[in-house]
């Protein structure tokens, strides 16, 4: 939810800015016609001589000049604030955005209409029409958003249009302020499936100790995201000028990699139900899941970046408190929510960012892969303790024919190299196929083949 926000400007008190011309100019199509009947009845009633048809023409001239007069005159100001509920929403859900709309003058304010400017893909543009709001009163609104497309959607500026009561001229004012929606994707909960090994995510095994003894004996490190600032070292932190932390008790955490491929050439098609949006839904699903469970886990793209932010070993997991976890959700959704298409055509500089030890747990959404490309994935292999690959070919979720022979060879390469692959097609559930990884791995790991990874799935 985003805090409110008051914007600065004035109602028609900034009809000063426009002078009697910009009033002239809100004249509506009944005011114009007005005026126009009456100017025609003046002229009649003077080539004929009729006093009377003279009386109505000025009658019918003066209305409309008389409501943009009263309307040019007034003062009165009105404060706007905006709020939505929730912030940040999945694709394909609401959210509800309230207005309220607040009078600071000393006097009633006429007809009001309100208009809030919202992107097309959200919906159409919601109007309200405010009869009267008395001196230092309060009216609130509110209407929903909706968007099948991730990203993030600018909310406003609030339009005000003053009216008279006759429907004679209307002055529309713009406020300043306004607010992002954050539509993040879609995410799936993903069944508990164990991989071989002793620790959970978070660590329950050993603890290694830095520091035994005495205050000098502590080796700090920077603060990263999700540490408690309890552990906070001062003397560090005044030492070097940023937040050092104390490091005399660190859990051994299982480290999980989320890796995203957002090649261009990898993908086909687009839309809400391309392959690309799958790849990137399952990824936000698979770091909603491991972070729910502990994992020390980052985000990395096939450019080699990760979400802002992120420390060494990624964001920390849960462990005793879910607040932290959740945290580190919404920064990655945040990143996810955003992502595009990259326009390399390589993977090399993720296969650089993946540390030359024992990475944890490598999870990858991979799209269209050949076979240079299938090769440098399966290098990636060897910088992980245990990884898993769910192979997309994007040719079949737009033609929706069966899956063709060049992907079952580079699954069966990356098979061959260790990974737990799965080819992904169009309407297969990640959370089916991240029940099926972990039977593979557990039927790989009764048969020997199991690349020592000592943490778990969960």
């Amino acid at each position: 939810m985003s805090a409110a926000r008051p914007a600065p400007d004035a109602g028609p008190e900034g009809t000063d800015r426009g002078g009697v011309r910009a009033a002239l100019a809100g004249l509506t199509t009944r005011g114009r016609s007005f005026l126009a009947a009456g100017v025609a009845a003046g002229a009649c009633a003077y080539a004929l001589g009729q006093t009377d048809l003279l009386r109505v023409g000025l009658l019918l001239a003066v209305l409309p000049l008389l409501c943009v007069a009263v309307l040019y005159r007034t003062r009165y100001r009105v404060a706007a604030s905006r709020r939505l509920h929730p912030g940040r929403v999945p694709a394909g859900s609401e959210a509800r955005v309230h207005l309220r709309i607040d009078n600071v003058s000393r006097m009633p304010t006429g007809l009001l209409m309100l208009q809030d400017h919202v992107p097309y893909v959200l919906g159409p543009r919601p109007r309200f029409v405010l009869d009267r709001v008395e001196a230092g009163g309060r009216r609130e609104v509110s209407y929903r958003v909706r968007s099948d497309l991730r990203g993030r959607y600018p909310l406003g500026p609030l339009q005000l249009r003053l009216s008279d009561p006759f429907g004679m001229c209307e002055l529309s004012r713009s406020f300043s302020a306004f607010d992002l929606l954050t539509v993040v994707p879609r995410t799936e909960p993903l069944p508990a499936v164990r991989l071989a090994g002793e620790a959970s995510g978070h660590g329950e095994g050993r603890r290694r100790t830095l520091a035994l003894a005495g205050d000098d004996d502590i080796i700090p490190r920077a603060y990263r995201h999700g540490d408690d600032l309890r552990r906070v070292h001062w003397r560090s932190t005044a030492k070097y000028g940023e937040l050092m932390v104390r490091r005399e008790e660190q859990p051994q955490r299982a480290r999980c990699t989320v890796l995203l491929d957002t090649r261009r050439v990898a993908y086909e098609g687009g839309g809400p139900d391309s392959a690309f949006e799958w790849a990137v839904s399952g990824a936000a699903s698979a770091l909603v899941h491991l972070l729910e469970h502990g994992y020390a886990t980052r985000l990395l793209t096939d450019t080699g970046t990760s979400v802002p932010g992120e420390g060494a070993d990624g964001f920390a997991g849960s462990g005793h408190s879910g607040q932290e976890s959740a945290e580190s959700a919404g920064l990655m959704l945040d990143t996810l929510a955003v992502v595009d298409h990259s326009d390399g055509a390589g993977m090399s500089r993720a296969s650089e960012a993946l540390r030359g030890g024992n990475e944890g747990l490598l999870i990858a959404f991979l799209g269209d892969l050949d076979a240079e490309q299938a090769t440098l994935a399966a290098g990636m292999r060897r910088r992980a303790g245990s990884a898993v690959a769910f192979v997309l070919d994007s040719g079949t979720w737009v033609t929706g024919g069966a899956v063709p022979g060049p992907l079952e060879e580079r699954l069966r390469g990356l098979r061959e190299a260790g990974w737990t692959a799965l080819p992904v097609r169009p309407g297969d559930s990640l959370g089916d196929l991240w029940r099926q990884a972990g039977q593979e791995h557990s039927r790989s790991a009764a048969s020997g083949e199991t690349h020592g990874y000592s943490g778990g799935w969960s």
